[in-house]
């Protein structure tokens, strides 16, 4: 695969996690790997919570370079200085959340299987689109999203297009080709080493 093909990693924090060991594993991952982007998805909804993780992880990875988004808190992404914000739901009104969080701002939207809810995002002004599960996955209704949604949207979208979910080493060969971003997370985070994990994981990217 041509270095300008290559996928882009997109990392994912566990929906639960124990900060101070969480903060060490994941400064030795983006020590060892070229991240384009860290998003915050904690299950807990206490916003006290969500403030302590977001500070600390935001000192880590601007550190690094790296910008990192919250999953729908946008109030908390502009207290926090964080890039921006990853929306789950896609009835959010983008275009007004674009003239409130600035042009700057990184605005995600996971879209499911749906294409539709992609195109829709992504004329909204969308800065990415993701679709998931890729691989299978007891997330959801069971079902993964179709290769073919990625090998067209690849071909017919600009907006870039990130693939998460379940992901494999067959997967990240099937579908290196058609995506521009890789979202890994439970994936490598509950192994020993994480930064061994990502590595195994991409090694069909070279």
């Amino acid at each position: 695969m041509a270095e300008a093909e290559r996928p882009q990693i997109y990392l994912i924090t566990p929906p639960v996690f124990e900060l101070g060991a969480f903060t060490e594993t994941l400064k030795a991952v983006l020590d060892a790997h070229e991240i384009a982007c860290l998003r915050l998805s904690l299950a807990e909804r206490d916003e006290d919570s969500l403030s302590r993780a977001g500070d600390a992880l935001r000192e880590v990875t601007h550190a690094r370079d790296v910008p990192i988004v919250v999953e729908n808190h946008v109030l908390l992404a502009g207290r926090l200085g964080l890039d921006g914000v990853h929306l789950t739901d896609t009835r959010k009104n983008i275009r007004k959340m674009r003239d409130e969080m600035g042009a700057d701002a990184i605005i995600g939207a996971y879209c499911g299987i749906t294409r539709h809810d992609g195109m829709n995002a992504a004329e909204a002004g969308a800065d990415y689109v993701s679709f998931g599960p890729v691989g299978a996955s007891t997330l959801g209704d069971g079902h993964s999203v179709d290769f073919e949604l990625f090998e067209w949207w690849s071909a017919m979208i600009e907006v870039p297009v990130v693939a998460e979910g379940a992901l494999t080493v067959e997967l990240v060969e099937k579908y290196g080709p058609v995506t521009d971003f890789f979202g890994v997370g439970t994936e490598i985070w509950a192994t020993e080493d994480a930064s061994a994990a990502l590595k195994a994981l991409l090694q069909p990217l070279g």
